[in-house]
């Protein structure tokens, strides 16, 4: 099994590459196959916890 890329982007999300399996706080899970999954840091996201863009409309993170 390869390793997997994580990036994380100054006053934006975290870039992971996919796919990915994310496991919340609560125990849920959220998967995404997609080539390149985005993963939201300021919780703004309507799609928490992938990110939707939303830190962009807001400004900057706190």
């Amino acid at each position: 099994m390869g390793v997997n890329n994580i990036r994380i982007v100054k006053n934006g999300p975290i870039l992971a590459d996919g796919p990915v399996d994310i496991t919340l706080p609560d125990g849920s899970h959220v998967r995404s196959d997609r080539f390149v999954v985005a993963i939201c840091t300021c919780r703004r996201s309507a799609s928490y916890p992938l990110c939707d863009t939303s830190h962009r409309r807001k400004g900057t993170l706190a």
